[in-house]
């Protein structure tokens, strides 16, 4: 089970951790976790920049080990990028040490100060870990789950996801995976069509000196 639209619940109990941004402007910040992998992430690429649309690639460190390349193209076409541990590792069933340690393996080739835990799952004393390890970290959620990596959603119920429940500076969430990759390249396309004509733009979310720029 999993909330397309996170509640707000959840944001007063973890209140240092970033689920949207809070301005009236027409942005939408899309991001993308489990990448970079070949043909589902260049894919991403492509579509994004018919669009003018930049958005964050939360990056698993051993699949940036694979697919350097792939990994120079995100960020040579303006991307940011994020740290997603190196080996997509769940928090709740991770011991703080192997987390930090992963975590940091990662960073290793990603240099970023953002972050997003797998499964949006991770613990109190990981966030506290890992913001002492890494001094300026951002820790990124979601306000929008597209379900793209839910292999029994329809592609169009992911889209219908997406489309219902974003609105103005929400963070919503894809995968450029393997497996969710039938029915991220369904939703995405369309879900961008739509959102510029009601005119959207879409944005990166940007670390500058320890704080997050929303442009």
């Amino acid at each position: 089970m999993y909330l397309v639209k996170t509640p707000w619940l959840l944001k007063k109990l973890y209140p240092k951790l970033i689920w949207n941004v809070d301005h009236n402007k027409r942005c939408l910040y899309l991001t993308f976790d489990d990448g970079p992998v070949p043909i589902v992430t260049p894919f991403v690429l492509n579509i994004l920049k018919q669009y003018n649309a930049k958005a964050t690639f939360f990056c698993i460190g051993d699949n940036v080990r694979k697919h350097p390349d792939i990994f120079e193209q995100i960020k040579n076409e303006g991307h940011a990028i994020g740290n997603h541990t190196f080996n997509h590792l769940n928090g709740w069933k991770t011991d703080d040490k192997t987390y930090l340690d992963n975590f940091l393996q990662a960073d290793k080739l990603i240099n970023s100060n953002l972050f997003r835990p797998p499964y949006g799952r991770i613990t109190r004393s990981q966030i506290k870990l890992l913001k002492a390890a890494k001094p300026g970290l951002n820790i990124i959620m979601w306000r929008v789950l597209s379900g793209d990596f839910d292999i029994n959603l329809t592609p169009e119920k992911c889209l219908q996801n997406v489309l219902k429940h974003t609105d103005n500076g929400d963070i919503v969430l894809f995968h450029d995976s393997l497996k969710a990759q039938e029915r991220m390249e369904y939703a995405l396309p369309r879900a961008l069509e739509q959102w510029s004509k009601e005119g959207f733009t879409f944005s990166c979310l940007t670390p500058m000196n320890g704080e997050l720029v929303f442009q």
